[in-house]
């Protein structure tokens, strides 16, 4: 029989600190699990500190057992920009943790599905922290390895929990994981040559910091128009890509950020960040200080990030399928392992991006790691 549980909204700093504590206590002995830091999750739940609250509302719950111990949390999400777009009454839910118990894990999604439908929403989508452009997915396979930066992992009983409280899978993604060791260059050269031939004018250029602002400017252009017919993708407001470019200019190496133009025009893009959670899985705790910041500056100066990740890529409509997206692979994979990357995962890939997966079979890159994103419907 399932212990007895309180669910409750956090509307104290005392509990959302331990909303916030959870996981990491939670995982404490889970090898493979690296947790995002604990500032930058106080960030995102700070109405004043997050962009996504001049659209959003987030509202996270705990659960606690008869003896006070932490078992689960979740957090209720609107959407202001989904809603605008899509106009289909989804609300969404995230930053979901429970023990193994299904009946704990009930009361916490009755406690966020309740919660948006006093708000007048009609369904529910997740998990997402706390939208499509931050860390969102459930991980359902790969749970032997360790997620690359900004990706999640969570325990493998989630998806059978979510599914037996009535949700069905909306969406799978993958990680696709290319080494140095195995990839086809000859084939991407070739490639990369056919795409010139039949496109003059391309030219391929890395990310230039001292005009740093207007770089991120013209990646937010092109990202908007990417990915405006992609599922699930929700415009990015100025001020929220404007937070997201300063989070990662403190990570990023402009060596292996790529603009593509024609004839001076920027027409696609691509993303790749040092894949710090090679760093991170130091920090077990999510604390910078006092222990955390010397051990993850020692491990990223003497060597210790050896793959990246490649998060955002974007080709403009008029210039899709056209060869671009081989452009910024061939130059990530062919400059990586110069500057030390010897791997590198592209993620996520949608599952109906055929030409995409295709492209990246053909390279030899493999499946590393199934996601997917739940949804239900109320009655």
């Amino acid at each position: 029989m399932s212990q007895p549980v309180s669910i409750r909204p956090t509307t104290t700093k005392s509990e959302l600190r331990r909303f916030i504590d959870f996981p990491y206590t939670f995982y404490a002995d889970e090898p493979n699990y690296v947790g995002p830091l604990r500032l930058d999750i106080a960030k995102a739940l700070n109405s004043s500190k997050n962009a996504f609250f001049e659209h959003g509302e987030i509202q996270p719950f705990l659960a606690t057992d008869t003896t006070g111990r932490t078992v689960g949390r979740i957090a209720a999400i609107v959407n202001g920009m989904h809603l605008k777009k899509y106009n289909d009454g989804n609300g969404f839910f995230g930053f979901f943790e429970v023990i193994e118990d299904y009946d704990v894990a009930r009361q916490l999604l009755d406690a966020a599905t309740d919660w948006l439908k006093e708000r007048g929403l009609t369904g529910v989508r997740g998990p997402t922290n706390p939208s499509m452009n931050d860390i969102c997915g459930l991980l359902v396979d790969g749970f032997d390895r360790r997620p690359s930066i900004m990706m999640p992992y969570n325990k493998s009983y989630y998806e059978a929990f979510l599914e037996r409280y009535g949700f069905t899978r909306a969406m799978t993604m993958w990680a696709y994981y290319v080494h140095e060791k195995y990839v086809d260059v000859s084939k991407l050269d070739r490639g990369v040559d056919l795409v010139y031939r039949r496109n003059p004018g391309l030219k391929i250029r890395t990310l230039d910091m001292t005009r740093f602002e207007q770089e991120a400017e013209t990646v937010l252009d092109i990202y908007n128009e990417a990915w405006s017919n992609n599922w699930g993708h929700v415009p990015m407001t100025t001020a929220e890509f404007k937070q997201l470019a300063h989070e990662m200019k403190q990570v990023v190496d402009p060596r292996i950020v790529y603009i593509v133009e024609h004839e001076g025009t920027p027409v696609a893009f691509s993303i790749s960040l040092p894949d710090m959670n090679l760093a991170l899985k130091e920090v077990r705790d999510g604390k910078l200080l006092p222990f955390g910041l010397p051990k993850l500056l020692a491990r990223a100066k003497f060597g210790g990030i050896s793959e990246v990740r490649t998060l955002l890529m974007g080709v403009r409509q008029a210039w899709q399928g056209k060869g671009l997206d081989a452009l910024m692979n061939h130059a990530i994979i062919h400059d990586g392992p110069r500057y030390g990357y010897r791997g590198c995962e592209m993620s996520w890939v949608l599952d109906i991006n055929d030409k995409l997966i295709n492209s990246l079979i053909n390279i030899r890159s493999v499946k590393d790691k199934e996601y997917a994103m739940f949804e239900m419907r109320f009655d």
